[in-house]
């Protein structure tokens, strides 16, 4: 299996980072991620493509970094693709996630090349939630499951 490239693309729920219509802090956050992780950025551009959604996209030596973000969902949509074999998107996914403090994050990694077998495609998938997300879920199931023995009785 000869992989080429690797992509993240990750889904950043209920962002606490107050500052999602700050363009310009958005961008410095990008380049210096960028700077501190050693890639090239050929580069960066912003465009609002209307008063809730924004786009950000850096081209990179190495791939290129998108994230749409919608403050007023609190949302941020982020996609990475690094062109090595031995790329690490997550870690840089990670450190994007740390700036925009969401409350739950879905991922997904991908392998981008040539594969031997179907088996070689499947995505890798990960969820994290935050640990008071944590609590108020499990909260909730608690108080539906002693709403249903309730009913029962």
């Amino acid at each position: 299996m000869k992989i080429l490239a690797r992509h993240l693309t990750a889904d950043l729920f209920n962002c606490q980072n107050h500052q999602l219509n700050d363009n310009e802090l958005i961008k410095d956050m990008l380049v210096n991620l960028i700077q501190k992780f050693e890639m090239q950025l050929i580069r960066l551009s912003m465009e609002a493509l209307d008063s809730s959604h924004t786009v950000y996209m850096a081209v990179l030596g190495q791939g290129h970094i998108t994230m749409h973000v919608y403050p007023e969902l609190k949302y941020v949509s982020l996609d990475i693709f690094l062109c090595q074999e031995n790329a690490e998107p997550d870690k840089l996914g990670q450190a994007v996630r740390n700036y925009f403090k969401p409350d739950k994050t879905k991922t997904t990694v991908l392998k981008r090349g040539d594969f031997g077998t179907a088996k070689d495609l499947k995505p890798k998938v990960k969820t994290k939630v935050a640990p008071l997300r944590k609590i108020h879920n499990t909260g909730a199931k608690v108080i539906r499951i002693l709403a249903r023995r309730n009913n029962n009785q």
